[in-house]
């Protein structure tokens, strides 16, 4: 049998003991703020049935939904000719599942499902990996980390404003000191469309000027020209989406420019409630930004929308949301509106790995490794080790047969801050050798002495 190659496929990636320990700390920072602001954990299957996630992305997301193949004869129900069939009619007959794209949907589902066991205002956050057939670049994976935060059942605008503060606060918490929280709303997005004439275009409309970032304005024209809008839409378009000064000043424009469509001056209206709430909080290192040209390409948004940038790294945005009035609707609930955000765990990691910004302590699993010079020294060790782990100190020994240099190795290669020492002399005296790992400085403590300095350090 020929060696098989060992390979993942592409879009996935292993991470390694450093690694974790940097995720993990994210998570847990980003969790400590979550639950600060009272919401509460919980999980949905990594496969959701596949017409619980199609038709809530756009055309575009529908494409990139990766379906799971029923088990068993999968052809068997086709029931037609296969090359008959397109692969959108094929996927449906062939595949019933599908892995979950993003965690709100799921999330609508859930609220469904269990509408009798949750209090509503129901506030609740999930980290889940989710999986897109997309295209895989820097900052871009087929299988990656979100972590959401979402409160159904309320339709204060309190809630965008603490959702800002979230982000504020966690960003801030891992590091981060310069990032900007943009801020727009669907209902100014529709207001637009109305003026322009064209209102059961708004889809078309937000798909494109979404791209703004990355295409460029000429590449939007471009695009919005395809799907059947004109020149003179598109110069009455630009000076909105472009429009500059303050978010005071923007407003004030806004409401002139949508003085006709009482849906964009209702979306105007509320991103002033949302500001307005904000001047109740102290914000640490975000800058708020009503951006006109964000939309959010999902369709499933109806009110405020969020993404959150960086400008201390080259990368896409770490961050989104937005309220969502009838998601619950799809599944038979209607009336239940709700809005939330998005962690973009993985890009976040990659913006503090190049920023330097992880300290060692989110490396670290073992605060003291314990170094035996023989086979009596060992046995004599492990009610030293079985000690230090009764006052929850992570403590290794390193197993008798080893030279001192490799036992000081493995502690270096895992970054573990401190190493205890034991020869034939520290078991006659009782005074064990505690070596600073970072430092090199050695001194002779008691086992005692040594656990009450871990526990002033851990």
């Amino acid at each position: 049998m020929a060696n098989m190659k060992a390979a993942i496929p592409k879009g996935t990636r292993d991470f390694n003991p450093k690694q974790m320990g940097r995720r993990n700390y994210i998570f847990d920072t980003l969790k400590k703020v979550f639950k600060k602001y009272g919401y509460q954990e919980i999980q949905t299957p990594t496969m959701e049935n596949l017409d619980t996630l199609t038709g809530k992305y756009g055309d575009e997301g529908d494409q990139l939904i990766f379906k799971v193949l029923n088990s068993g004869d999968y052809l068997a129900k086709v029931g037609t000719a296969l090359a008959d069939l397109k692969s959108q009619a094929l996927s449906p007959k062939i595949a019933e599942k599908a892995l979950r794209y993003d965690l709100t949907v799921p999330f609508a589902r859930y609220v469904v499902m269990h509408q009798n066991e949750i209090s509503l205002p129901f506030k609740r956050f999930q980290i889940q990996p989710v999986w897109r057939a997309d295209r895989p670049q820097r900052g871009r994976y087929r299988e990656f980390y979100q972590c959401d935060v979402d409160v159904v059942g309320s339709a204060s605008l309190l809630n965008e404003a603490e959702f800002i503060c979230i982000y504020d606060e966690a960003l801030s918490n891992l590091g981060l000191t310069d990032f900007s929280i943009k801020i727009n709303n669907r209902k100014i997005l529709t207001g637009i469309s109305d003026v322009l004439g064209k209102p059961e275009s708004i889809i078309d409309l937000t798909v494109a000027i979404d791209k703004l970032d990355k295409i460029g304005f000429d590449g939007v024209q471009t695009e919005l020209l395809s799907k059947g809008f004109n020149t003179s839409d598109i110069e009455q378009l630009k000076p909105i989406i472009l429009l500059s000064g303050n978010n005071a000043s923007k407003l004030e424009s806004l409401k002139l420019i949508l003085a006709t469509s009482p849906t964009g001056l209702q979306g105007i209206n509320e991103i002033y409630t949302v500001l307005n709430y904000l001047t109740n909080f102290t914000l640490q290192n975000a800058k708020v930004e009503l951006d006109l040209s964000l939309a959010r390409g999902l369709n499933y948004y109806t009110g405020c929308i969020f993404e959150v940038k960086t400008h201390q790294a080259t990368m896409g945005s770490i961050g989104g949301g937005g309220r969502y009035d009838n998601l619950t609707e799809m599944f038979g609930q209607a009336g239940l509106t709700g809005v939330g955000i998005s962690f973009g765990a993985d890009r976040i990691y990659d913006v503090l790995d190049e920023l330097n910004l992880f300290s060692a302590s989110a490396e670290q699993s073992t605060q003291v490794l314990i170094c035996v010079l023989g086979q009596y020294e060992e046995t004599y060790s492990l009610s030293v080790l079985n000690h230090l782990r009764k006052q929850n100190i992570a403590a290794e020994l390193y197993p008798f047969g080893t030279k001192i240099k490799k036992q000081m190795q493995y502690a270096n290669d895992k970054n573990i801050p401190y190493a205890i020492i034991v020869g034939n002399e520290e078991m006659k005296t009782g005074k064990l050798t505690f070596k600073n790992m970072l430092t090199g400085q050695q001194q002779m403590m008691s086992a005692i002495e040594i656990e009450k300095h871990l526990l002033t350090q851990s």
